[in-house]
Protein backbone atom coordinates (compact mmCIF):
# COMPACT_ATOMS: atom_id res chain seq x y z
CA UNK A 1 0.00 0.00 0.00
CA UNK A 2 1.43 3.42 -1.09
CA UNK A 3 1.24 6.50 1.09
CA UNK A 4 2.58 8.70 -1.62
CA UNK A 5 -0.31 11.89 -2.38
CA UNK A 6 -1.74 11.78 -5.94
CA UNK A 7 0.14 14.08 -7.78
CA UNK A 8 -3.13 15.73 -9.12
CA UNK A 9 -4.97 16.05 -5.63
CA UNK A 10 -5.14 19.48 -5.08
CA UNK A 11 -6.93 19.26 -2.03
CA UNK A 12 -3.68 17.46 -0.51
CA UNK A 13 -1.24 19.85 -2.30
CA UNK A 14 -2.99 23.37 -0.11
CA UNK A 15 -3.45 21.34 2.97
CA UNK A 16 0.19 20.67 2.71
CA UNK A 17 1.37 23.96 1.51
CA UNK A 18 -1.37 25.69 4.46
CA UNK A 19 0.73 23.20 6.70
CA UNK A 20 3.99 24.50 5.92
CA UNK A 21 2.31 28.13 6.28
CA UNK A 22 1.80 27.13 9.65
CA UNK A 23 -1.42 28.56 9.36
CA UNK A 24 -4.90 26.24 10.92
CA UNK A 25 -7.71 25.45 8.78
CA UNK A 26 -9.69 28.12 11.06
CA UNK A 27 -7.17 30.65 9.90
CA UNK A 28 -8.03 29.79 6.25
CA UNK A 29 -11.67 29.64 6.67
CA UNK A 30 -11.80 32.92 8.33
CA UNK A 31 -9.38 34.69 5.38
CA UNK A 32 -12.03 32.39 2.71
CA UNK A 33 -15.13 33.08 4.63
CA UNK A 34 -16.77 30.12 4.87
CA UNK A 35 -16.39 27.25 7.71
CA UNK A 36 -13.68 25.19 8.42
CA UNK A 37 -15.75 22.15 7.62
CA UNK A 38 -15.73 23.99 4.49
CA UNK A 39 -11.90 23.98 4.09
CA UNK A 40 -12.33 20.48 5.07
CA UNK A 41 -13.98 19.50 2.38
CA UNK A 42 -11.71 21.66 0.34
CA UNK A 43 -8.88 19.86 1.10
CA UNK A 44 -10.39 16.66 0.87
CA UNK A 45 -11.51 16.61 -2.61
CA UNK A 46 -9.45 16.45 -5.76
CA UNK A 47 -10.19 19.20 -7.72
CA UNK A 48 -10.80 22.83 -6.61
CA UNK A 49 -12.60 25.46 -9.18
CA UNK A 50 -10.38 27.97 -10.41
CA UNK A 51 -11.92 30.73 -8.40
CA UNK A 52 -11.56 29.33 -5.46
CA UNK A 53 -8.06 27.79 -5.80
CA UNK A 54 -6.76 31.29 -7.24
CA UNK A 55 -8.14 32.96 -4.17
CA UNK A 56 -7.07 30.41 -1.83
CA UNK A 57 -3.22 30.69 -3.78
CA UNK A 58 -3.78 34.41 -2.98
CA UNK A 59 -4.39 33.96 0.95
CA UNK A 60 -1.70 31.35 0.74
CA UNK A 61 1.07 33.87 -0.67
CA UNK A 62 1.55 31.25 -3.65
CA UNK A 63 0.82 31.26 -6.97
CA UNK A 64 -2.00 29.24 -8.30
CA UNK A 65 0.80 27.32 -10.20
CA UNK A 66 2.57 26.89 -7.22
CA UNK A 67 -0.24 25.43 -5.91
CA UNK A 68 -0.78 23.21 -8.98
CA UNK A 69 3.14 22.17 -9.28
CA UNK A 70 3.42 21.52 -5.55
CA UNK A 71 5.45 18.77 -4.50
CA UNK A 72 6.50 17.60 -0.81
CA UNK A 73 9.58 15.63 -2.24
CA UNK A 74 10.85 18.63 -4.09
CA UNK A 75 10.42 20.85 -1.50
CA UNK A 76 12.52 18.08 1.33
CA UNK A 77 15.01 17.95 -1.28
CA UNK A 78 15.64 21.75 -0.39
CA UNK A 79 15.56 21.38 2.37
CA UNK A 80 18.27 18.58 2.25
CA UNK A 81 20.39 20.44 0.13
CA UNK A 82 20.69 23.65 1.69
CA UNK A 83 20.20 22.91 5.57
CA UNK A 84 23.85 21.79 6.76
CA UNK A 85 24.27 20.54 11.08
CA UNK A 86 28.16 19.72 10.15
CA UNK A 87 29.54 21.48 12.88
CA UNK A 88 32.72 21.16 12.30
CA UNK A 89 32.39 23.18 8.69
CA UNK A 90 34.66 26.17 8.28
CA UNK A 91 31.58 28.13 7.34
CA UNK A 92 30.25 30.54 9.88
CA UNK A 93 26.64 30.85 10.36
CA UNK A 94 26.82 33.09 13.34
CA UNK A 95 26.70 36.57 13.47
CA UNK A 96 29.24 38.39 11.24
CA UNK A 97 29.04 41.93 12.98
CA UNK A 98 28.28 43.48 16.39
CA UNK A 99 25.01 43.75 17.10
CA UNK A 100 25.68 46.99 19.48
CA UNK A 101 27.72 48.48 17.29
CA UNK A 102 24.69 48.10 14.61
CA UNK A 103 22.75 49.65 17.40
CA UNK A 104 24.82 52.64 18.66
CA UNK A 105 25.24 53.34 14.77
CA UNK A 106 21.68 53.68 14.73
CA UNK A 107 21.49 55.64 17.17
CA UNK A 108 24.11 58.40 15.99
CA UNK A 109 21.91 58.87 12.89
CA UNK A 110 18.79 58.89 15.17
CA UNK A 111 20.53 61.67 16.80
CA UNK A 112 21.47 63.42 13.72
CA UNK A 113 17.96 63.33 11.98
CA UNK A 114 16.82 64.90 14.84
CA UNK A 115 18.47 67.49 14.83
CA UNK A 116 18.17 67.95 11.25
CA UNK A 117 14.48 68.16 12.36
CA UNK A 118 14.75 70.93 14.94
CA UNK A 119 17.15 73.22 12.46
CA UNK A 120 13.97 72.87 10.14
CA UNK A 121 11.76 73.91 12.85
CA UNK A 122 14.08 76.72 13.51
CA UNK A 123 14.11 77.64 9.57
CA UNK A 124 10.57 77.78 9.70
CA UNK A 125 9.98 79.51 12.63
CA UNK A 126 12.53 82.65 11.28
CA UNK A 127 11.00 82.29 8.28
CA UNK A 128 7.56 83.05 9.81
CA UNK A 129 8.37 85.66 12.23
CA UNK A 130 10.19 87.88 9.14
CA UNK A 131 6.69 87.35 7.42
CA UNK A 132 4.68 88.67 10.47
CA UNK A 133 7.17 91.48 10.90
CA UNK A 134 6.22 92.26 7.27
CA UNK A 135 2.66 92.66 7.63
Amino acid sequence: MSTATKPNHIGRKISRIRELRDMKQEALAQALGVSQQTVSAIENSETVDEEKLQTIAEILGVSVEGIKNFSEEAVLNIIGNTYNVDNSSAVNYGCTFNPLDKLMQAHEEQIKLYERLVQAEKEKNEYLEKLLKEK
